[in-house]
């Protein structure tokens, strides 16, 4: 994602229509950002949160002609409603508190005010693209030249502002030499990986084949797979990991067959607030996402049926093998571990 100055919009590419079409959106306002966030436009924890914080300088942006008043109102406004769009990924209201701080100011400038927003979004996007480097650093040492390692959902450039989590430390282990292969579960039901992680993994040359997500115990119980990688839109206090919907599943034919289960997030995904899994919002999407599904060109399902859709699952912690951070590796037990980690942050 991009700020444009000249016009003071926010310019993003619109995920929903990869990987036929690389368009892009450019953003005036924060209700256009929150509907971005809210449609999926632009999605994944990092990529969540920093979106939020650029919607946050575009509403002190549209109100600073009306002086300083309307400028913090606009902004407690845009608070409100981008920290609604999705209630899982707690990248979104981390990153939307750290602008509200940055902007509580005593100054009666709205200019000032205005600016202090766009520096602390501006901010938040340039310290996602460095600390994922980082992660990648640390992450990419884990695998072994020529291995094959499996990969759900998508948490590649197109999830942060650059990089990517989990596939950012695949990126950097081809980038290496080390070469490896990647199993690409599809992610249903809105395909995020064989949509969007195949299409990055195209552009950086990385050889990969898609699977489906049923497929991917098979891979894991015949020995094909070394490792597994994926990231997370929120870590609890004690390790739990709140995912994209059939992480769970992975996780337990991970620890059935012996095969490393890494979670490679930025300490910003890490809510020490939250005990536990348990106490996670889990999001629940329209039906349609489930029904509306077409196999060669006909609905894969009967009329008038119904359907659930949660977008997340818990992965305890105990089937977490490690997780990658921009600080290194962090190991059980998590509920000191990740506390010992945050300290000072």
């Amino acid at each position: 994602m991009e700020w444009l100055p000249e016009t003071r919009q926010l310019k993003l590419i619109d995920q929903r229509e990869l990987p036929a079409e690389l368009r892009w959106l450019v953003l005036s306002t924060y209700e256009e950002v929150a509907t971005a966030i809210r449609e999926m436009a632009v999605r994944g924890a990092p990529a969540i949160g920093a979106a939020a914080a650029f919607g946050m300088a575009l509403a002190a942006a549209r109100a600073e002609a009306h002086g300083a008043v309307a400028v913090r109102a606009n902004i407690s406004a845009a608070h409100d409603t981008l920290g609604a769009a999705r209630p899982t990924a707690i990248n979104l209201a981390w990153a939307l508190k750290r602008v509200r701080q940055a902007t509580a100011t005593a100054t009666d400038d709205a200019a000032a005010i205005a600016q202090m927003a766009l520096q602390e979004a501006q901010r938040i996007a340039d310290e996602d693209v460095a600390l994922n480097e980082r992660m990648a650093e640390f992450g990419a040492a884990l695998i072994q030249p020529g291995e094959t390692v499996l990969h759900h959902c998508n948490t590649g450039a197109l999830a942060t502002v650059d990089w990517g989590t989990a596939l950012g430390v695949i990126r950097k282990a081809h980038e290496l030499g080390k070469r490896p292969q990647v199993l690409v579960d599809e992610t249903r039901p809105r395909l995020q990986g064989a949509k969007l992680t195949a299409w990055e993994l195209q552009q950086y040359g990385v050889s990969f084949d898609v699977i489906s997500d049923n497929a991917a115990g098979f891979f894991l119980q015949t020995g094909q797979v070394q490792r597994v990688f994926v990231g997370a839109d929120r870590v609890a206090a004690n390790g739990d990991v709140a995912n994209k919907i059939g992480t769970y599943m992975l996780a337990l034919a991970a620890r059935e067959s012996n095969v490393p289960f890494y979670v490679v997030v930025p300490t910003s995904t890490i809510d020490l607030s939250v005990a536990s899994g348990s106490e996670i919002p889990i999001e629940e999407r329209p039906a349609g996402e489930v029904l509306d599904l077409l196999h060669e060109g006909r609905p894969v399902t009967p009329a008038g049926v119904t359907a659930r859709n949660p977008a997340f699952d818990i992965t305890p912690a105990h089937l977490v093998s490690a997780f990658v951070t921009e600080f290194g590796i962090v190991e059980p037990p998590y509920i000191e571990t990740l506390a010992e980690l945050l300290k000072g942050q």
